[in-house]
């Protein structure tokens, strides 16, 4: 029988999990809106969307509660670096590649939240978590083996632009997350806030405005409620009890189901070397979450 320490400790792995559930099924949504309308209005309303959903509580949470300048200096950095830079390059750059391969692309976050983590958070990981970081970039790098398509190299470099904004977001949030200097509701609906204020106004600029179908209005819908609003609130809090890193590897496993879901959805394809490759990305997952298992209850 599992004792409830030791559940407790599954619990934030299952959410991290559950979390790149979700997450996988995000690229494949946004491949999906892209057709039709600009993927810079996409994400613009997207979040604004999500944050007129959240904002409303947390503001009112915020009356009451006096942040400190260096706090909400962070939250814009968030909001700016994640919400415009991150996502708006990489829905940007899922016009021009497969929504699995972007997928993939976003391995490459653990190698950035490695080094960061280290330098910025004082979290060291353990010589098997870096051979497990290690082990999801193979895995990533084996993915790509055979060879890249007519236009892939402009949609690769616009979300390559997209990974550090991305990045920030697993850095600055835990640092806010463990030292508990803002709670989950804000640290979400605030970024996201400043997110969707700046992105929508240059997005409808550039790309003017769309018409949008009742079909797109629905993705965009689910968009915002799951994959935005719901998703980054479980993100935030999964970051209170697991490290930048453990979360950015759990995250790795979002293109398993990014793949299931362009098969399913958009009939895309992957060949015998893809599929190892993810695998492969699977073992790099379980070595660190299994290393962060055993040096929590003292064996390692």
């Amino acid at each position: 029988m599992i004792s409830p320490t030791k559940l407790g400790g599954f619990l934030p792995i299952g959410k991290a999990v559950l979390l790149s559930l979700i997450v996988g099924s995000t690229l494949v949504l946004a491949q999906e809106a892209v057709r039709n309308v600009g993927p810079l209005t996409v994400s613009g309303l997207r979040f604004m969307l999500a944050a007129l959903l959240l904002a409303p509580f947390a503001f009112r949470r915020l009356r009451t509660t006096r942040l400190p300048r260096s706090v909400w200096r962070r939250l814009i950095i968030v909001g700016i670096s994640f919400y415009v830079v991150g996502n708006g390059a990489l829905f940007w750059g899922v016009k021009y590649i497969p929504s699995t391969t972007a997928s993939l692309l976003l391995n490459v976050i653990p190698l950035l939240v490695l080094g960061a983590s280290v330098v910025w958070l004082k979290e060291a990981p353990t010589r098997w978590q870096v051979l497990g970081v290690l082990t999801v970039i193979g895995g990533g790098v084996l993915f790509f083996m055979p060879g890249l398509q007519p236009g892939e190299p402009l949609g690769i470099g616009l979300v390559a632009v997209g990974l550090v904004g991305i990045a920030s977001f697993s850095v600055i949030g835990r640092e806010l997350a463990r030292d508990r200097v803002v709670d989950t509701l804000c640290l979400t609906a605030v970024p996201l806030t400043i997110g969707g204020v700046i992105l929508l106004p240059v997005a409808l600029s550039m790309e003017g405005i769309p018409s949008i179908s009742l079909r797109m209005w629905l993705i965009i819908a689910i968009l915002s409620v799951v994959n935005t609003a719901a998703a980054y609130l479980l993100f935030n809090h999964v970051l209170r009890a697991l490290a930048a890193l453990e979360v950015s590897v759990v995250l790795s496993l979002s293109p398993l189901v990014t793949a299931f879901w362009a098969w399913l959805l958009l009939g895309d394809r992957l060949g015998t070397v893809p599929i190892i490759g993810m695998a492969i990305v699977v073992v790099g997952v379980v070595i660190v979450q299994l290393t962060r298992r055993r040096r929590a209850t003292g064996f390692d």
